[in-house]
């Protein structure tokens, strides 16, 4: 997908360059092209300054060990909290998958949306009806550009007839939020609010929230919402998470003033569920199919080619921005003309075991050719599969499953050093959720949207 015209497009002379697969050429179709140098770890510290905010939770991560970060949303995030030697990020997957996780999720920023006309406008910057969203209830949502690319895949939470959240995956939304309302005029305020989330993930989150707030818990259905209090502090709460694991996040009011206090009451609540402080689970959300934006998609990417097309809706007849290029592209796919050049799939792929982040997109190639194709964006190792797991773009024509191609692994994950590895186009999620999300229901049940 392209979001400018090929005459807009800054133009530099032509000239011949010698084939280098650290410097690939892959056919992206983008005005600005993922960067796929294959550069490897590159040590670096983070440098901690007032430029970059630090959450209500940034000192009780690093009081429970936290010993690397990123920059979320222009917020300090913490990434990691077991070490290498002690496991590292598949350790506290075990943690997801067995126990109960407390994960700082701050970075999460929430745009309120409030007054009158607050449905209308919410409405108009969601590919999907936002009309059908109850209060007290949530929905995963996607908000996109004129062209179709995708700007923030946030959970949005009604919290009232005339009040929504936007809890914000990376990237920037209240400016863009608060500009389209410049020539519409819609009755409302766009401001950020002082409420910094934390989630509880993993099968014994149930019995852990409900000692925090009561058998109330039970009552709460995936995505949705309940007024509670921890630790006698008001709070929203949502069954909802990054895992595809029974999960809760927990929205403190206020949150400046009272991160120490629910902080702690949930770790001493904890004690008794084997609670473990932990990064986000990004190996249990790609066993799931969860995509992270910047990673999985960006504003260059169409729902469409991402595994995101059922929040493209065909019923809703009012207008929203990019609704006209959104529908445009599912013609063109529909009548076999696809309005892009790859596709997002899932793979499962040989090597030695993926512990860790990757640093680079790593390059797919087709079975008889070196010259990359695509890349990954997301590889993991799966213990419950035994096998190393990835998402990542291929061109559409190569994108069925069982398809067959080869991905080139940096030496440390490399059957054969300097030769790439067998992978194979397969089905997303590689693991049926607890919970299973709007794109699983529809795939089950054939459902139109």
């Amino acid at each position: 997908m392209t979001t400018t015209d090929d005459a807009s497009r800054a133009s530099a002379p032509e000239h011949d360059q010698p084939v280098n697969h650290n410097h690939p050429t892959v056919q992206q179709g983008r005005s600005v092209p993922v960067n796929l140098r294959q550069t490897g770890p590159t040590p670096m510290q983070l440098l901690i300054s007032t430029r970059i905010r630090k959450s209500p939770y940034w000192h009780l991560s690093v009081e429970a060990g936290a010993w690397r970060a990123e920059v979320y949303n222009r917020v300090y995030h913490p990434r990691g909290y077991l070490s290498m030697e002690e496991g590292g990020p598949l350790a506290e997957h075990r943690s997801v998958v067995e126990d109960v996780t407390l994960w700082n999720v701050a970075v999460e920023r929430q745009i309120q949306v409030k007054g009158p006309d607050a449905e209308d406008f919410v409405n108009y910057v969601i590919t999907r009806q936002a009309k059908t969203i109850t209060p007290m209830h949530a929905r995963y949502v996607i908000l996109c550009n004129e062209a179709g690319g995708i700007l923030n895949d946030p959970v949005l939470l009604r919290i009232s007839e005339d009040e929504f959240w936007f809890s914000l995956s990376d990237s920037s939304l209240m400016f863009w939020l608060q500009g389209v309302n410049i020539s519409k005029g819609y009755d409302v305020t766009i401001d950020e609010i002082d409420v910094c989330p934390v989630q509880i993930q993993g099968p014994r989150s149930e019995a852990l929230m409900r000692d925090l707030i009561g058998p109330m818990v039970s009552d709460i259905p995936n995505y949705g919402l309940a007024a509670a209090e921890v630790a006698g502090l008001p709070v929203i709460v949502s069954q909802t998470g990054f895992t595809g694991e029974k999960g809760y996040e927990i929205y403190l009011y206020d949150a400046t003033l009272h991160a120490e206090e629910m902080w702690n009451a949930i770790l001493e609540a904890g004690e008794a569920h084997h609670l473990r402080v932990i990064a986000p689970a990004h190996p249990r959300r790609v066993q799931a199919g969860i995509l992270s934006w910047g990673q999985d998609m960006d504003a260059e990417t169409s729902p469409l080619q991402t595994n995101l097309a059922y929040q493209v809706p065909r019923k809703k007849e009012e207008d929203y921005i990019g609704k006209a290029a959104l529908e445009a592209q599912r013609e063109q796919l529909e009548a076999g003309q696809p309005p892009f050049d790859l596709m997002l799939v899932g793979l499962r792929l040989g090597g030695k075991p993926i512990t860790d982040y990757a640093p680079d997109f790593w390059l797919v190639s087709t079975t008889d050719s070196d010259d990359p194709v695509g890349y990954l964006t997301s590889p993991w190792y799966s213990p419950e599969l035994e096998t190393n797991i990835a998402l990542g773009y291929v061109p559409v024509g190569m994108s069925g499953t069982g398809t067959q191609v080869r991905v080139w692994l940096p030496e440390e994950y490399a059957e054969t050093p300097g030769q790439p590895v067998d992978a194979v186009i397969v089905d997303v999620p590689f693991r049926p959720s607890v919970n299973p999300n709007t794109r699983e229901v529809l795939k089950q049940g054939q459902q139109s949207f």
